[in-house]
């Protein structure tokens, strides 16, 4: 498959995840996330089989990484709203942690994949074994989700109408801008870190696959200190330095001349840039004085642009040079990690404070007394 064939996959999977996301929001009020994702996390595994059937067939591989996308956005509303449930009845930070999990399970995937193609593996049976291991997992949890009434009842569309208007675009612009960045540079380390060792650093297949492994375990060990350092620095100190590690990481990758060098800077690029995300959202909180999420959710399109822009311009200079085009390609988002640095001051925003919402016609309610 060439470059650009396979930007236009890459690119494929946000873009219909998006809609995939949207559709299960509109599911969450009739029928809860519990029943969305006891659909869509089994979905998603089919769907991965799918992709390792479709062999040479171009027009079969595109329906089916549509259908990937479609279930990976429902999956993604789905299980951070369990997620923010679980939270709330248990009353403590819990959100941090799913996301450990969720890249400890990516180090395994990412394991999987070297080991399958260490013992020369096919494709479909290369992604059965996990989209299997997947089905057999949901399938246990699944009754064990909180169901509709657990997750309680969210605001109403003429409160979120008036909320929008209390919560502050500016500050949400500012620390979206980073996240932006961040997920565009995840965005080309996850989709193409393991083909630039294949193609333009000779590195074998069972190896290729280890720069993804890297970069995620070095975000499980970051992720699980950098509550504790925000606590103690701020959050634009842990972000400002975030950066600047993830710069040294990123154009580590840029100069690397072999698999080993490359390995190592992706593991350095990840142990910085984890920490925007987590941060950001922080830092969109204490700017909703409404506490109904809507900083959050505006904050939330950047996850989706950046993954976006990040298959789209890799994938565009990828095709540029046969040797280097990867290469050329990551200096892209190598140099964009500069906004993150650039804009580390907005991720420690003064709280705003909750006022009274507008009533109807515009008034605004008097206290009483």
């Amino acid at each position: 498959m060439s470059d650009g064939a396979l930007a236009v996959v890459l690119l494929l999977v946000p873009l219909v995840a998006g809609v995939g996301s949207v559709l299960a929001g509109f599911l969450f009020a009739r029928l809860g996330s519990a029943v969305v994702l006891r659909v869509a996390q089994p979905g998603v595994c089919v769907a991965v089989a799918l992709v390792g059937l479709t062999g040479g067939d171009d027009r079969a591989l595109y329906v089916a990484v549509a259908l990937f996308g479609l279930f990976v956005g429902a999956v993604d509303a789905a299980m951070n709203a369990q997620g923010v449930a679980v939270e709330r009845r248990y009353g403590v930070s819990l959100l941090t942690g799913f996301y450990a999990v969720w890249s400890v399970a990516g180090i395994l995937g990412g394991l999987w994949t070297a080991l399958a193609n260490r013992l020369d593996l096919s494709l479909a049976v290369g992604f059965a074994v996990p989209a299997a291991v997947g089905v057999v997992f949901s399938l246990v949890t699944g009754p064990r989700l909180y169901g509709k009434a657990e997750e309680g009842h969210g605001p109403g569309a003429a409160e979120l109408r008036a909320a929008a208007v209390r919560v502050p675009w500016r500050p949400v612009l500012v620390v979206g801008a980073a996240m932006g960045v961040f997920y565009l540079a995840d965005a080309a380390i996850s989709n193409y870190s393991t083909k630039f060792l294949e193609d333009e650093l000779a590195a074998s297949a069972a190896v290729a696959p280890l720069a993804y492994v890297a970069y995620q375990v070095t975000m499980v060990v970051s992720r699980g200190v950098a509550d504790l350092a925000v606590r103690r620095y701020g959050g634009t100190r842990v972000v400002r330095a975030g950066g600047l590690v993830g710069l040294v990481g990123m154009c580590g990758l840029v100069a690397a001349p072999n698999a080993v060098s490359a390995i190592l800077a992706v593991a350095v690029a990840g142990l910085g840039l984890s920490v925007v995300a987590p941060v950001a959202f922080s830092a969109a909180g204490r700017v909703d004085p409404t506490g109904l999420g809507v900083a959050v959710a505006r904050l939330n399109v950047f996850n989706y642009v950046g993954f976006v822009l990040g298959a789209a311009v890799v994938g565009a200079i990828a095709p540029v040079s046969a040797e280097h085009g990867l290469r050329l390609a990551f200096i892209v988002p190598a140099a964009l990690v500069l906004v993150i640095v650039a804009t580390a001051r907005g991720f420690d925003p003064a709280p705003r404070s909750a006022a009274p919402a507008p009533a109807p016609g515009g008034a605004v309610p008097q206290a009483p007394g």
